[in-house]
């Protein structure tokens, strides 16, 4: 390895690591503390290669990339960051950045990024890579505080050029599309092909080779594996068990328990087996509760920037959306906020505005099939949960007991009497109460009795 490289990290320890490491390699090495320093040396022409940490005492290492850019058209710069989250290195990529790695980094790995660097002297610009094929999902964001999401991007990082197959786990909306792509974009296979493949895609005998033709050792996703038939999960087995002398990096998604599939005998043991080595779990929106404002805001923001009224939710206005159960995730969310832009009739989103758009949208999704037939237990337990984490460690006002049957009561008795055309007899043989009792319900729980003639 040959070239000056110039270092900018607040650590004296990592300073003096990669120091003795890049000169027993054969460079020249700069080191600083200070980003200003480190600018003065791009400004001067040194460096043929510049490795910088992100968060230093005078500023943020992202920010000088467009800086560096400019001044020194051609010169990689490897960011290297404690942050250890997924935007990170979707925001060095961004603003152009050669390689990014997360600390603790292996220095091995570095060292070899740094030699790659030096030889290509710049990253390949995005608009070169080959073809690269975009499902329409890609739009969710990667935002998140809370530990479920942190924890997700430190393993995200660990993971991003083990070659390891992924699976990626999680609800519908929640952006495991996304995901899968992150991983890609951020590997070493970057500008390889990014496949994605559904059960249809391998109809025919052609089908697994065309779409390995088509990943040309770049990486190929199952998206929603769970819905391949039985043919197409056959195939897909035989189709990893020859990938060939160049193979590609495997991924697919579930929004169902695969595990759970597998013991009712609706999903291959086999194929499982092949795409688990690792296993990315998308954590459902009311599972992060506290980052619903942030992507509320984002989204707001987003709308502003492509030209849309600039609106702001008011507190209260908040505070709804942020109890709300998601069912949807974060694509449900996003939808939402898309209407309340054009629909709200101030700058200043009203709580009765974001009820009408909520009020318009389904409770919760239909059943979805493998294994989930306990949906509605796990959806209450989700609903209390937070029911009484919403009291901030306090107990909720006495009498719960009776009102959480009443909201179970009121809405089960008012289906089953629409069910039956509003006949009394026939809705209480239905729920297996005596017709007085029904009566006595109806009555006390203020339900509306229409009687009607069914069609079936």
């Amino acid at each position: 390895m040959d070239g000056t490289i110039l270092v900018a990290d607040d650590d004296r320890t990592i300073r003096t690591v990669l120091t003795q490491a890049l000169t027993r390699a054969g460079c020249k090495v700069h080191a600083t503390s200070s980003l200003v320093t480190l600018m003065r040396w791009v400004d001067e022409g040194k460096g043929d290669l510049v490795i910088s940490d992100v968060i230093m005492p005078d500023g943020n290492g992202l920010e000088q990339l467009p800086k560096i850019s400019e001044a020194r058209p051609g010169l990689p710069v490897i960011i290297i960051s404690a942050q250890n989250t997924i935007m990170t290195a979707i925001q060095a990529t961004e603003a152009e950045a050669y390689d990014y790695l997360p600390k603790p980094f292996d220095l091995p790995d570095l060292m070899k990024r740094a030699s790659r660097a030096l030889e290509v002297k710049r990253r390949l610009p995005r608009k070169g890579a080959p073809e690269t094929e975009d499902n329409g999902t890609n739009d969710l964001p990667l935002i998140g505080r809370t530990p479920a999401m942190q924890g997700l991007y430190r393993l995200i990082a660990r993971v991003i050029n083990a070659n390891l197959p992924v699976l990626i786990v999680g609800e519908s909306g929640t952006g495991k599309s996304l995901i899968g792509r992150a991983v890609h974009d951020f590997s070493d296979r970057r500008n390889l092909p990014f496949v994605t493949v559904s059960g249809s895609d391998l109809d025919g005998h052609d089908g697994p080779s065309t779409v390995l033709a088509r990943a040309k050792g770049g990486t190929i996703i199952f998206d929603e594996i769970a819905d391949f038939d039985e043919a197409a999960q056959a195939k897909t087995v035989r189709m990893l068990d020859n990938l060939g002398s160049n193979p590609p990096r495997i991924m697919a998604t579930s929004k169902a328990d695969l595990t759970e599939m597998i013991e009712a005998g609706n999903f291959r043991d086999d194929l499982y087996y092949r795409l688990g080595g690792v296993t990315l779990n998308v954590p459902g929106l009311r599972e992060r509760v506290d980052d619903i404002p942030l992507l509320a805001e984002h989204f707001l923001a987003r709308a502003a920037q492509d030209g849309h009224p600039e609106r702001r939710l008011k507190e209260d206005a908040m505070d709804l959306v942020r109890v709300y159960s998601w069912p949807g995730n974060v694509r449900q969310l996003q939808n939402a906020i898309r209407r309340l832009v054009h629909t709200a009739a101030e700058d200043e989103v009203t709580r009765s505005e974001v009820e009408l758009v909520l009020g318009n949208q389904p409770a919760s999704e239909p059943i979805q099939s493998g294994g989930q037939g306990d949906r509605l237990s796990n959806s209450v337990a989700r609903h209390l949960q937070r029911y009484f984490d919403l009291h901030g460690g306090q107990l909720p006002p006495p009498g719960l007991y009776a009102r959480i049957l009443r909201e179970v009561e009121a809405p089960l008795i008012e289906i089953a009497l629409d069910a039956t055309g509003g006949n009394q007899a026939k809705c209480a043989d239905l729920l297996g109460i005596n017709r007085n009792t029904l009566r006595k319900k109806i009555t006390d729980l203020d339900i509306r009795v229409t009687r009607r003639r069914k069609l079936m």
